[in-house]
């Protein structure tokens, strides 16, 4: 490989690594806000604490933020006459590189027969566009965005009547309606306090790649469409209403960026669509010369310099955050004593140690149509988990461990409850209705972990015991680990008591308070 071509692979590997493993300074300002005005002892103020310190040792140790990588999207300009072709082959390259080295979660799976393809490379992953400009430069940005965020895009098809906030016209009334709409559907799946990218107009598919392109846009840029920055402004000031606030536990945040564009459309059409994106908000871009391959300026990275010194006036560092601990915490070994179990209620802050495993879509199906399980799962937890793990000297080691979205998991969970008699279910995002009957049934619990906090969990996983399931590929594999003060937060008891079900209806209930029409 000739000498540009080596630098400039250099060049695109620390970009994929920096976008992993450090957050822009425009998100790390809005999430140290966001920790700032909750209350630290309120489950909402526990989740921010934990996403600061998150955030802190996934910088410090150059490892992912989340374990959930995302999808690595590029968005890229290349001068006149540039080499596409070897700049997209030099791409996959430096991601089966990060893939290889922990730096990203091998994600790229066959839709059709379930394989992991180990290496992040396969047909439409990455995710790369391509556009010229007449610059004398290269310009790669980056956007990592993960599956639970994913599953809560949502799109509009104008005019329509929407849960709890009622008719939304072709109008920039409808189009508020909307993007509210959009933030109380997420309710804690998309591991909020989140960032929407919305896109009025385009057809289906233009729409939702535009509102992904908002993503790219600074939180501290200025919509130069006085509409649309009004719009944003007015959803910022009331989306945190809602009081769905961080993982869905309730609290004042539940939005921290919004940003809206425009395009034209079909007579017949009007779309509104958003694209929601996770408080692991990762995007990072860097200028190259194309020349010599190496980079000359990095995107996101520091703050505009008129907000750097109110940032270290207002802003503590990461470094500082402190987890209050309350002193109620509620240790529990594995196996579970029943009746330990069966005493929790919604709210209770529990500490695990001992054994626990991990399973997600392809064990819970597998699990659902065989009565043999590799493990006794008796009196034990179940953790919805897909880890970031590699070999080091012939031992398995836990690069991130944060818990993956529990919903997706409904039609399978109330099923094992009973069968292999599971006693606690720990994910993010809570459950539905028969997983909480079987919960009551069976006197178990769900516990809810901190999404994308992939860091702070990991540090409590002290040895992988074993493995089984490797045929699901890493992430959907079974893990057995051992862990040590484990914390997660009971949100759904044995007594019927759901948190998320709570927080869906108060939330709803206040959408509603936005029904009057705002825009003209």
């Amino acid at each position: 490989m000739p000498a540009a071509d080596e630098l400039l692979f250099d060049s695109i590997y620390e970009l994929i690594v920096q976008t992993s493993t450090n957050l822009p300074a425009d998100v790390r300002v809005a999430i140290q806000k966001a920790h700032q005005a909750e209350n630290a002892l309120t489950s909402a103020g526990l989740a921010l604490s934990t996403i600061a310190k998150n955030i802190y040792m996934a910088d410090t140790q150059v490892l992912p933020i989340c374990q959930d990588t995302g999808m690595p999207t590029f968005k890229v300009k290349t001068p006149i006459g540039f080499n596409q072709i070897k700049l997209k082959k030099i791409i996959y390259s430096a991601i089966a590189q990060a893939t290889k080295n922990g730096k990203l979660r091998t994600n790229s799976v066959d839709s059709l027969t379930g394989e992991n393809t180990g290496d992040n490379l396969g047909p439409g992953t990455p995710v790369i566009y391509f556009e010229q400009w007449e610059e004398n430069s290269l310009e790669i940005k980056l956007l990592l965005k993960g599956g639970g965020c994913e599953n809560k895009n949502i799109q509009y098809s104008l005019p329509a009547d929407l849960e709890g906030i009622g008719k939304a016209g072709r109008d920039l009334d409808g189009i508020r309606k909307c993007i509210l709409h959009s933030v109380y559907q997420a309710q804690g799946q998309g591991c909020s306090a989140g960032f929407i990218g919305v896109s009025i107009g385009s057809d289906r598919s233009g729409g939702y790649a535009h509102a992904k392109e908002q993503l790219f846009r600074s939180l501290y840029d200025k919509n130069p469409i006085g509409e649309l920055s009004e719009l944003e402004n007015y959803i910022m000031q009331n989306a945190n209403k809602l009081g769905i606030g961080t993982m869905g536990f309730g609290g004042d945040i539940s939005l921290l960026g919004c940003k809206i564009g425009v395009q034209n459309r079909l007579p017949a059409s009007f779309f509104v669509s958003v694209s929601y994106n996770c408080w692991a908000y990762r995007r990072l871009g860097i200028v190259i010369n194309p020349e010599s391959g190496q980079i000359k300026e990095w995107f996101y990275r520091e703050l505009p310099k008129d907000l750097q010194n109110e940032a270290k006036q207002i802003i503590p560092t990461f470094e500082e955050t402190i987890i209050q601990s309350s002193g109620q915490e509620i240790k529990l070994n594995t196996p579970f004593n029943p009746d330990s179990i069966k005493q929790l209620k919604v709210g209770d802050i529990v500490l695990i140690s001992g054994i626990m495993y991990t399973g997600r879509d392809a064990v819970h199906k597998h699990l659902s149509e065989s009565d043999n399980c590799p493990v006794d799962l008796n009196n034990m937890p179940i953790y919805h988990c897909g880890p970031v793990v590699i070999k080091e000297s012939e031992l398995w080691k836990i690069k991130a461990a944060g818990p993956t979205t529990s919903i997706r998991e409904e039609p399978y969970q109330a099923g094992l409850i009973e069968k292999f008699g599971i006693k606690a279910v720990i994910g993010k995002g809570g459950m539905g209705s028969k997983t909480l009957k079987a919960l009551q049934e069976n006197g178990a619990v769900y516990l809810n972990a901190i999404g994308g906090a992939a860091q702070f969990y990991s540090d409590c996983i002290k040895e992988v015991k074993g493995v089984d399931f490797m045929n699901f590929g890493v992430p959907e594999a079974m893990w057995h680990l051992r862990v040590e003060n484990f914390p997660a937060i009971v949100t759904m008891d044995s007594h019927g008591n759901s948190l998320h079900s709570d927080i869906e209806k108060t939330s709803l209930e206040k959408l509603s308070s936005f029904q009057e029409k705002v825009f003209a």
